[in-house]
This record gives structure tokens, C-alpha cells and sequence, in this order.
């Protein structure tokens, strides 16, 4: 029998322009960390991958305060439209979502998806697989988002974004919300989960990168999870890219460190996380603010409050 790896996690709840008062910034740390450890207790109890992140997609998501599953954001025609995605990587099957509607969970359908013949499925398709399954019909919306919304209407839509952060005091115009999480599992198999209500106000009908491998990405070698402009990270292909050089041979970090240096060279704006098969843990920003945070087993820890553009968290 193979020994057990110590698992690894790390998650993100978005990425912004900036983070103001200590208040706000230990809420957020508060939610993430109850998030990494509820997901961490389950690897140690024996959960796969996959179900691991599907857990804690699913936590992330409910939390109000992120821009995915309750409290996404609304498009331009007061409609939520969430997108997701999951890929187990020991099986390299990527599976998810499109401007998927009136579900509480979309990593859920995701995850269904893994085991379908046709594995990504856009609104329509969404819908019908709702009705199949039987999910009972939710509204996602709250208060905060509607009022949100209804002001940006107002304004004739001036903004380009909305909040990442269900909490204005604490990031402005930063439209980059997504939820991720990205595990290593005791047997040593990678998987990642991407989900989001998109930024904000767009056209109906847009593709958010976290349905597409560009955001979201797994292999046996590493994972991946984005957030930011999701054209940004589309265009950058950076998930896939990232996981990619690993597979290739570079180490995580430096995988992570020629990725981002190459988005800030394009002038994008996006962060990423991600880990490896070693347990080496890593993340990587062009925005100001990336909202991670990681178990390496022995300790837990954000990226909150980290000026630099990418790291080695643990090896």
C-alpha cells in the first residue's frame, strides 16, 4: 500500500484593487479560514480530491459576501448567471457550466457533469439538467447585490465592474470575483473547482474563463484556480499554461513567476493559485489584492495582506 501524502489546500474568494480597514480584512480572512479548515478536515478523514474541492466550492459559494452562487452579481438585464467548472486531474476530466440560473450550487452540476457523455452545458442545457435532477429552483440574489444593480441602472451603468466583496467599504470597482479551490488529496491526486457570477453588468450571453480549461485547470503533475478579468485570463490561457510548464518540467513557482510576469507584460489583470504534486503551494497576482488562503498541513495562512506578485507557500 502507497503511503499517505499530507494533504494540501488552497482556495481564493476573488481578486480586487484594494482592501481598506482592519475590520474588513479580518472578516474576509475569518470566512476564508473556515472554508480551508472545513476542506482540510475532510482530506485528513479520507475524502477525495474531487469531493474535497466540490466542498468547498459549495461553502464558498454561500457565503454572501463572494461573488458566486448566493451574491453573485447581476448582468446587465438584472439576470444572475453563474458559471462553474471542476477538473479532476487523475483523470484529466474537465466538466461544467455556462450562465447557469436559479441553482444554489453550480459547482454541484459540474460535478454531475464529470461522469456525463457531453460535460460542459451552457444555460439551456443547464436548465434541462436542473429538471432532470430534480434541484430545487433558488434565487441567488441578495439585497445588497439588487441595490447594487439598481444603482449602476441609475447611473446608466457608468461602472464597469461591481464588488468582488460583498462589503463596499472594502473594495471598490473591483468586478474580479470568483470563488476557486485547488487540493491535494492523501492519495496524491490534484483536482480544482472554479465558480462565479461573472463581473457584473455584462452583456447577456458572455462566457465567463471560469467554465473554460483557460481558468481552471488539472493534471496528475498540478492545479490550477483563476480569478480576475476573465477576458484577461482567457486571453493569457493561464491556467492551462501554468499547469502545463509544470507537467513540462518547471517548478510550480517558477511556472507561477514566468506566467504572471508575461500577464503584467500584457497588461492584464488577474491572480491565480494553485499546488503540485510534491505539495509545493503557490499563488500569483497581477491585481493588488488576491483573496487566498492555504493549509500545508501544519499551518494555515492568507495572501491578504502580500505586496508581492506571486510565491512558494509550502514545499
Amino acid at each position: 500500500m502507497a503511503a499517505q501524502i499530507s494533504p494540501k489546500v488552497i482556495i481564493h474568494g476573488g481578486a480586487g484593487s484594494s482592501l481598506k480597514g482592519k475590520g474588513g480584512v479580518e472578516a474576509v480572512r475569518r470566512s476564508l479560514y473556515q472554508v480551508v479548515e472545513e476542506v482540510y478536515g475532510l482530506l485528513q478523514a479520507g475524502a477525495t480530491a474531487q469531493m474535497a474541492v466540490v466542498r468547498g466550492c459549495q461553502l464558498l459559494e454561500n457565503d454572501p459576501r463572494f461573488n458566486a452562487g448566493t451574491g453573485s452579481v447581476l448582468q446587465s438585464d438584472g439576470q444572475i448567471r453563474m458559471s462553474a467548472a471542476l477538473m479532476d486531474g487523475t483523470a484529466q476530466r474537465f466538466s461544467g457550466v455556462i450562465n447557469t440560473a436559479r441553482v444554489k450550487n453550480p459547482i454541484e452540476l459540474a460535478q454531475f457533469l464529470q461522469t456525463s457523455d457531453d460535460r460542459i452545458l451552457s444555460d439551456l442545457g443547464a436548465a434541462e439538467l436542473l429538471r432532470e435532477l430534480q434541484v430545487p429552483l433558488y434565487d441567488p440574489t441578495t439585497e445588497l447585490r439588487l441595490q447594487e444593480w439598481m444603482q449602476e441602472r441609475a447611473g446608466n451603468f457608468n461602472k464597469t465592474m461591481a464588488g468582488v466583496v460583498a462589503e463596499q467599504e472594502l473594495v471598490k470597482e473591483a468586478g474580479r470575483g470568483t470563488i476557486g479551490v485547488v487540493v491535494l488529496d492523501q492519495q496524491g491526486h490534484i483536482a480544482a473547482g472554479t465558480s462565479t457570477g461573472g463581473k457584473g453588468f455584462e452583456r447577456i450571453g458572455r462566457v465567463s474563463d471560469s467554465a473554460m480549461p483557460a481558468g481552471n485547470y488539472a493534471t496528475t503533475q498540478a492545479g490550477v484556480s483563476c480569478t480576475g478579468i476573465g477576458e484577461d485570463i482567457i486571453d493569457e490561457c493561464l491556467a492551462a499554461k501554468i499547469v502545463i510548464r509544470v507537467t513540462d518540467g518547471l517548478s510550480l513557482l517558477g511556472a507561477f513567476e514566468r506566467s504572471i510576469q508575461e500577464a503584467r507584460a500584457n497588461k492584464r489583470d488577474l491572480g491565480a493559485i494553485g499546488l503540485d504534486a510534491t505539495g509545493a503551494i503557490a499563488w500569483g497576482k497581477t491585481s493588488e489584492v488576491l483573496l487566498a488562503a492555504y493549509h500545508t498541513g501544519e499551518t494555515i495562512g492568507d495572501t491578504l495582506t502580500m505586496p508581492e506578485a506571486s510565491g512558494v507557500l509550502s514545499i
